[in-house]
């Protein structure tokens, strides 16, 4: 009787002890993953890859969607590097979500520059929308199964799959059903992403933003000018607005915002932060999603190999509109 109160309060020690820790630290070592098709569109199956703790008792736990990039015409879900991002997330006790959806410019002729048509790139974005809502209702339609917690849904991506997420989160709550009615994304972490229309961006649709950028991104600017810097009369002409553009908009709606800005760095940060500054997305999503503690954020990284020259400052004071590029050089804008 004795060793058996020993094993229960061993045991709900050991639980307590992964709740207190539960996503401030690795503390599973042990990841599920599982394969489901969540829609099939033109005969395609659109599957997801889910990665889930083992050993793991909590029943709502919160969860991230991760969109690959590649341009909309390449990448998949299961790259080498992004299993290994989901993975790392698991053990912190995220339910980890990496989604295929329509890649929509694959062997099209322009790919998704210049030569693109910029009515073509728009439908392209609001392809790859549609799927990340039916993968995330799907994961919701099935919250009990995989124990998720359909009010704390952070979506991440990378480029391509930055713009999608972005273009995503900034809808306003969306009815899936729900005893407790609409569903709001509760964050999006986006690495090099930008979007065509700041409008969309109000009180009912912004969430807590982490936006990582490098100031000379040639792909998806910094601050608004053309996608991937197209002339202006040429078919793919179509004005983005990068990190720097929506964290002056949420700044102005009082929303959280990160803007983690790298000096001279091109469109590498839209894989980097997966591992360099894997550790400031686990702070993003446990302090601003999480927690709900976020403020205004700016970290400014002015020589990538010297970590004395990162600053991060924190700014509550959400009336100060004047907020200038961190880099101390205006990005570039609008083609001449």
């Amino acid at each position: 009787m004795i060793k058996i109160l020993f094993f229960i309060v061993l045991l709900l020690s050991i639980t307590s002890g992964f709740a207190q820790n539960r996503y401030t630290t690795s503390a599973f070592d042990e990841i599920i993953t599982e394969t489901y098709t969540y829609s099939t569109k033109d005969g395609e199956n659109l599957d997801l890859d889910i990665y889930m703790p083992d050993y793991d008792s909590a029943l709502k736990r919160a969860t991230i969607i991760y969109v690959h990039g590649g341009g909309f015409s390449k990448g998949t879900r299961d790259m080498q590097g992004v299993k290994d991002f989901c993975n790392r997330l698991a053990g912190y006790g995220y339910v980890v979500a990496s989604i295929s959806y329509r890649l929509t410019r694959k062997d099209k002729p322009g790919g998704f520059g210049c030569d693109c048509p910029a009515n073509d790139k728009l439908n392209t974005f609001y392809a790859a929308v549609e799927d990340v809502q039916d993968a995330t209702f799907f994961l919701i339609e099935h919250r009990e199964q995989f124990a998720i917690n359909p009010q704390k849904i952070i979506l991440a991506g990378s480029s391509a799959g930055a713009e999608t997420v972005l273009n995503t989160a900034y809808q306003p709550p969306y009815c899936y059903g729900l005893d407790s009615g609409p569903v709001a994304y509760a964050g999006v972490i986006s690495m090099a992403g930008a979007i065509p229309d700041t409008t969309v961006i109000y009180d009912e649709s912004a969430v807590p933003s982490l936006l990582f950028h490098g100031t000379a991104d040639k792909l998806v600017p910094y601050g608004t000018a053309p996608h991937h810097y197209c002339k202006k009369g040429s078919p793919g002409y179509l004005i983005l607005n990068g990190s720097l553009t929506i964290s002056k908009k949420l700044r102005a709606l009082d929303v959280p915002c990160w803007l983690y800005t790298r000096c001279g760095a091109g469109h590498e940060m839209a894989v980097e932060p997966m591992t360099r500054y894997f550790d400031d997305i686990v702070d993003f999503c446990y302090t601003y999603v999480i927690k709900g503690d976020g403020t205004y954020r700016q970290t400014v990284i002015k020589d990538e190999n010297d970590n004395r020259n990162k600053q991060t400052v924190s700014a509550p004071n959400f009336s100060d509109e004047s907020e200038i590029n961190p880099c101390m050089a205006e990005p570039e804008t609008l083609d001449k």
